[in-house]
């Protein structure tokens, strides 16, 4: 189960920006993925899961650019893969990602 949790919080985490509290709602599944820790999955946990999920689907995910204002682009790179996300005025204009074959 720490696998699943963590995977989801991963996904998650990719739109963290778009979540307000993200960081305090997704303690409970944090603690969950800690290795010293038990896995217990309580009522805070499941309340937290529910909250990120809720959140996530009601978010505006994709909004259109304007005139008016900057730009703010995140990246991230690893060797496995890229990823990038445009934004203005905190909502996402679009984004992109895509994993590395071996030679790159």
């Amino acid at each position: 189960m720490p696998t699943e949790v963590r995977s989801f919080m991963g996904l998650a985490g990719n739109y963290r920006r778009l979540v307000k509290d993200f960081s305090k709602i997704a303690v409970p599944l944090n603690k969950l993925t800690r290795k010293n820790e038990n896995f217990e999955l309580t009522e805070k946990c499941e309340n937290s899961f529910q909250e990120l999920k809720q959140r996530l689907v009601n978010a505006s995910i994709l909004a259109l650019p304007n005139d008016k204002g900057d730009f703010v682009i995140y990246n991230d790179a690893s060797y496995k893969g890229l990823g990038c996300i445009l934004m203005q005025h905190r909502k996402v204009i679009t984004y992109a990602s895509r994993q590395l074959k071996p030679h790159e």
